[in-house]
Formats: structure tokens, sequence, C-alpha cells
């Protein structure tokens, strides 16, 4: 895993202080706040799985980091504390909610640009594959290994950060580690072949030419469809090519609303299409790739977790 920035950039000489909120300057506080937001919504969007609970979170992080009106040694700490707590509290919240859910559960996709993401450990981070695995992981684990593994916090900040000692995370923290080693699927990496190979099946998929679409299927692919019962989506992952390439044609052509549009962008840091009707984003998909062969594919449908993404 890559990180942001090093666990250590923000420390405080014996008997200084790095901000202080009783200096009166709002301003300062701000600019201190915005340093640290992307590593925020960071934490907060790999804990929680939504775009829109991250957004929450952070905001509520502000009001209380603007309540602030003693010494912060670090910043840094603080705010990620702060942040991580609070998102171990919603996650909780939402596991009920998680278990009634109907279908496949899939993250809140994170759409940018094609090429925003430079780091390509830190996209591998946010890639759906990686979301999915952490949604297997207990609160605790997921904290743990999102700010040891993700972000470079030592054993001992988060310690303090979850008031448990170092040790005890430290036992969270192998133990989150060799599940999602154990669990997280090896992909090809090269970005330039699966927007390639992306936007080919697109292609076959959109002019219905089944044939082709199985050809750039890997064998034993999986798709996972989430339309949280409110939309047309598989209940189950679909397995084998066979399935999923008439389950695709089946939605993107026999089914297609109105004006069906695929455009290329990335999503959680990886290739993947943006399908656009006449009434907007009607859906969101994410692939991965093996030797060349789409091997997963995640489709979000469900409408509640596509209201913040703007058509491309």
């Amino acid at each position: 895993m890559g990180r942001v920035e090093g666990p250590g950039d923000v420390r405080v000489r014996s008997g200084g202080v790095v901000c202080r909120s009783v200096c009166g300057m709002t301003g300062g506080m701000t600019e201190t706040f915005e340093e640290h937001r992307s590593l925020l919504f960071g934490i907060a969007y790999r804990m929680l799985g939504s775009v829109a609970d991250a957004e929450d979170i952070v905001q509520d992080a502000w009001l209380r980091w603007h309540g602030v009106t003693g010494p912060v040694e670090s910043p840094r700490a603080y705010l990620a504390r702060t942040v991580t707590n609070l998102s171990i509290t919603r996650l909780r919240s939402a596991a009920v909610q998680r278990e009634s859910y109907v279908g496949p559960w899939l993250p809140e996709p994170l759409v940018t640009a094609p090429d925003a993401t430079e780091d390509v450990e830190m996209a591998e981070s946010i890639s759906m594959a990686m979301m999915v695995v952490l949604e297997s992981l207990s609160p605790l684990e997921r904290a743990v290994f999102v700010l040891k593994e993700v972000f470079g916090f030592s054993y001992g900040e988060i310690g303090r950060a979850l008031d448990r000692s170092e040790s005890a995370v430290r036992q969270v923290g192998h133990r989150a580690k060799s599940h999602v080693q154990a669990r997280q699927p090896r992909f090809d990496t090269s970005d330039e072949t699966n927007r390639r190979v992306t936007a080919e099946f697109l292609d076959a998929c959109l002019g219905g030419d089944i044939n082709r679409v199985m050809e750039m299927l890997a064998p034993e692919v999986t798709a996972w469809t989430d339309g949280g019962g409110k939309i047309s989506a598989a209940r189950r992952p679909l397995h084998g090519a066979d399935k999923v390439a008439r389950w695709l044609l089946g939605v993107l052509t026999r089914n297609a609303p109105s004006g069906l549009e695929a455009h290329a962008t990335t999503v959680n840091g990886r290739p993947g299409m943006v399908f656009t009707t006449d009434d907007g984003v009607d859906s969101v998909s994410s692939f991965e790739l093996v030797d060349g062969k789409i091997s997963a594919i995640w489709l979000v449908r469900n409408p509640d977790k596509l209201g913040g993404i703007a058509p491309p």
C-alpha cells in the first residue's frame, strides 16, 4: 500500500505548539483544515464506502475543529482521530441496513477524470475490489488497516486515536492485513490496456455482439450488480462468461432505456464507464483484467448511489 503523506509530517518541539485556536485566527484554522481535507475524505470514504457519508463526516469534523479552544499538538493526528471515530460510529449504525440490503452491496462509486489518480498504489486502495474486501472487516479492523496500510500512521498513533494500547492495535492490524491479503484478487495494473479493452468491450456490448463480448471475458469472470432493489439488477453475483454476457446484453440492449450512451472515465482509481440516458446517469461500472481479459465487473445502478455524479 502507498500513502499520501508520512506519519511524522506534523511534529511539536519541546514547549512548542503547532496550531493554537486561542490565536483567534479562524482563517488560520480554516487553512489548516483545508490542508488536511483530502486526507480526511480519504479516510472516511475508505471506512464507509460512500461519498455522501464521507463528505458528511468531514463536515462534522470541521465543526468540531472549529470548536476547539485549546492548543492542538498535531492537527493531522487530531483531525484523523476525529474522522476515524465518527466513521466507526457511522459504520456500526449502517451495519443493520446493509444486512437487509437487496442484492449485492457495492460502494458508492468515486468518479474522476481519466488519469486523475497518478499514484497507482493509492488508486488500488480505493478500487472496487479493495473496497469490497474492506467491507468484510469489522469497523475496528477497517480503521486500523486504513490508517496503517494506506496512510502510514504508526501503531502508536493509531492506539492513541482509538484509545487502545499499541500492542492491541498491532494485533488488530496484523489480523486485518492477513484478511485483506487472503481475499484481495490479483489483477493487471496497466491502465492503458485496461482502458483499451474496456472501450472495446463496451462497443461490443452496445453493438449486441455476444460472440465478441464472450471473447473478451475471462471464462471465470464474475459480475456484481447493485440495484438496491430499486432498479433492475441481479440479486446474486453472476459467474461465467456466458451468463455474464447474456445478462449485460439484456440490460444494455434489449432493456436499454432511451438514449443510452457509455462514457469512459476513472471509477475508484481504475478505468470504468458512466452510462447515461436522456434522464441522466443510469449506472456506473468498473472493470478489472487478468491477461488482457475482463475478469471482474462491478455495476452500480442504485439511484441513491448515483445522485452526486454529474453526466459527462
